[in-house]
């Protein structure tokens, strides 16, 4: 059992896939959860689903590409509330292509959507948590973001971003005893993966680099975000935990 003592965390991209599992287990928990996505319908879906299975959450509509727009969420919000406890870094785009033929869009999408995107909640989030001294905040990166992978390079160089992002803020945090680590989910089953996980030639390519020999679920990333939002992680900062079946081992 983990500890959460009625704490209210944030999770960008709730609504759907990866981010919806940690929001839904966060939930679980006894956390009071708000879903941020940009579109409010997919944020309100998932709010309304923690909510009806007995959980506390809200909907957030915000367009985390939009610094401007953050801020201002992020000010609303700690005007109602004084802290915001947990925040787990998790919405994220794909625009794959080779190098030579990705367009200057597609690079900055990328980085802005999965890696400024972290800058922005942090900076406006965490103040809170310093004077509260606790706090806990989960970048999710990447595999990607370890080893890289063809025709992603604004995706592996987001996340990669995204673990030195993670690395120096525990660092400058540690002292308020605010933690922040990573989590980087390899081949995870969600409908961004849909492309090769149905594709039984593709997935069979693909498993040959996992040892484990299967995709992850969304719940695998869910269970090893809740342990580091927990009381119980109070002494794990600064690291990056990979959740791939072995791949990056």
């Amino acid at each position: 059992m983990l500890t959460f003592n009625n704490r209210t965390a944030l999770v960008t991209g709730a609504g759907r896939g990866i981010g919806k599992a940690i929001a839904e287990t966060l939930a679980k928990n006894g956390v009071t959860v708000i879903c941020v996505s940009k579109s409010a319908d997919s944020c309100g879906a998932a709010a309304a689903a923690i909510t009806q299975a007995g959980g506390k959450a809200r909907a957030l509509a915000v367009d985390v590409s939009d610094g401007a727009a953050i801020a201002k969420a992020a000010e609303a919000l700690l005007a109602e509330i004084p802290v915001i406890d947990i925040l787990v870094n998790n919405a994220g785009i794909t625009r794959d292509g080779l190098l030579f033929r990705m367009s200057d869009a597609d690079w900055n999408d990328v980085i802005t959507t999965n890696l400024t995107s972290c800058f922005h909640w942090t900076k406006h989030l965490a103040r809170p948590m310093t004077r509260a001294r606790w706090g806990r905040i989960v970048n999710i990166t990447s595999v990607s973001g370890i080893m890289g992978n063809a025709g992603q390079a604004n995706y592996s160089a987001a996340k990669a971003g995204m673990i030195g992002l993670t690395k120096s803020l525990a660092r400058e945090f540690a002292g308020r005893s605010v933690t922040v680590n990573a989590v980087a989910p390899g081949f995870i089953k969600t409908d961004m993966t849909t492309e090769f996980v149905n594709k039984p030639e593709l997935a069979a390519k693909i498993l040959e680099v996992v040892p484990l020999k299967r995709f992850g679920d969304a719940a695998d990333i869910a269970n090893m975000c809740a342990y580091l939002c927990s009381e119980e992680s109070g002494y794990v900062t600064g690291q990056v935990f990979t959740v791939d079946g072995g791949m990056a081992m």
